[in-house]
């Protein structure tokens, strides 16, 4: 189901708040008109009545949803690095550290989740463990 704020105008939502609030409209028809539980209802009821002239259940976004190229950059760079060093063979890794780099990247001042990390290494090739196989008899 959509969010409230993409199925209802704020207009919309401060005329059945204030029909509640009247006694006009009982609780469970408000819950249904707005398709809410009772605990979502309450928040809105608390926030209408704390300043009902500026209401709004609008949301706007926090967090960016992308990544500059210069981070993208950075991210790659930082992957085929620890690529290499899990190749090596001289090394004894043998696996790649997601976490590690992702704290490498903020203390360049690059915040991603390991998850964007993981992803990226995906795209490059740079997944997984090499599997080392013993050759012989079994």
């Amino acid at each position: 189901m959509r969010q409230l704020h993409k199925r209802f105008a704020d207009e919309q939502i401060k005329v059945v708040l204030q029909a509640y609030c009247h006694g006009l409209l009982p609780r469970a028809e408000v819950q249904h008109i707005l398709s809410i539980g009772k605990t979502r209802l309450f928040e809105l009821l608390s926030q209408y009545r704390q300043d009902a002239e500026s209401f709004s259940v609008a949301h706007e976004r926090t967090a960016r949803s992308r990544l500059s190229a210069a981070e993208e950059t950075e991210i790659g760079r930082a992957l085929l690095q620890q690529k290499e060093l899990v190749q090596d063979k001289r090394l004894p890794i043998s696996s790649y550290n997601y976490s590690a780099i992702r704290d490498r990247l903020a203390k360049k001042g690059i915040n991603v989740p390991v998850n964007t990390v993981i992803n990226r290494a995906k795209r490059l090739g740079c997944q997984g463990s090499p599997t080392k196989r013993l050759v012989g008899p079994r």
